[in-house]
């Protein structure tokens, strides 16, 4: 077991992505003709956490993968990226977690995704997490794992006083209460915030009134991203709202559009610095701008280069 201490542990989840790039989008039952193909690294978690490693943090992955063909190479994918792997697990009993993406000439996508191994990731495999858990600066979780092993990680963190980020994504409508109460900030996007507390939230002032209904479940802060309206941003025990706008950009493609705001944040709390001066607008911007898989297959770096 490693006795090495990390800015950032991420729990959550891996995902091979196989894309196709076609002028427009198939109807049901149709076949078309696409243009490129590629297969790449994703998954939430997996996209959070070589983030926060490029950024130039001691980053640790908790996952499991299939043992396959697509695992072996995510785990020589995170070593090449300097995420540290121990907690990297592999099972015969399932395959690793892949998505099938179609992406349209206007940005616009289709996605069917299969959890596989993600979803095996449990009780067991957070206890030999623990000490790297327990001894980090700052926890990150999302959804797309089994919400009782997110929500295990981040009360491990918080019986250890580690900060927590938790990234409701995919949402659920029936997300257990207790999320809230062990996120030091809570960040989703507008149709999480929607589904989440059923209120419109097409505009800032909805946004802020969304955030101040989370905070009252329990959150430390709240983040909504708005696309390109930006983001707002909601301490608990502060009557303002910090609202950071994004600049006008044409999206490319908006699949892979990872929550890069969730691991910049990470990285200004180990820096004790407040979750604020972390979002500014190109973490926001960059990814729809770009085709951004953290790698093509096999291991051609296309962006967020040092």
């Amino acid at each position: 077991m490693t006795e090495k201490v990390f800015d950032i542990v991420v729990v959550g989840s891996c995902m091979t992505d196989l894309v196709s790039k076609a002028p427009r989008l198939p109807k049901a039952g149709e076949t078309i003709h696409g243009h490129k193909f590629f297969i790449g690294f994703g998954g939430k978690g997996a996209n959070q956490c070589i983030q926060a490693a490029r950024l130039g943090v001691k980053t640790a992955m908790v996952c499991k993968v299939g043992k396959d063909f697509f695992g072996d190479n995510y785990i020589q994918n995170f070593k090449d990226n300097g995420v540290h792997t121990e907690f990297v697990k592999q099972s015969s009993d399932a395959v690793t977690g892949a998505a099938s993406i179609t992406v349209d000439d206007a940005g616009e996508n289709a996605i069917v995704i299969v959890a596989g191994a993600n979803m095996l990731l449990g009780a067991e495999e957070l206890q030999e997490a623990l000490p790297a858990i327990s001894h980090t600066k700052v926890l990150v979780c999302q959804l797309e794992i089994s919400p009782q092993t997110s929500l295990q990680a981040m009360c491990m963190a918080r019986d250890n006083k580690v900060k927590t980020i938790f990234n409701p994504a995919p949402a659920i409508p029936d997300l257990d209460p207790d999320f809230y109460r062990v996120s030091d900030v809570f960040c989703c996007n507008e149709s999480e915030a929607e589904l989440l507390t059923g209120t419109s939230v097409a505009s800032v002032e909805e946004a802020h009134r969304a955030g101040q209904k989370l905070l009252k479940r329990g959150c430390g802060s709240v983040i909504v991203t708005l696309g390109p309206q930006g983001c707002v941003v909601l301490k608990g025990g502060e009557p303002t709202l910090k609202h950071v706008p994004a600049p006008e950009v044409t999206a490319v493609d908006t699949t892979h559009l990872c929550r890069p705001g969730v691991t910049p944040e990470a990285r200004a709390w180990r820096e004790r610095v407040l979750v604020i001066a972390s979002l500014e607008h190109w973490h926001f911007t960059w990814p729809t701008t770009h085709t951004c898989l953290w790698r093509r297959w096999p291991a051609e770096p296309i962006w967020w280069q040092g």
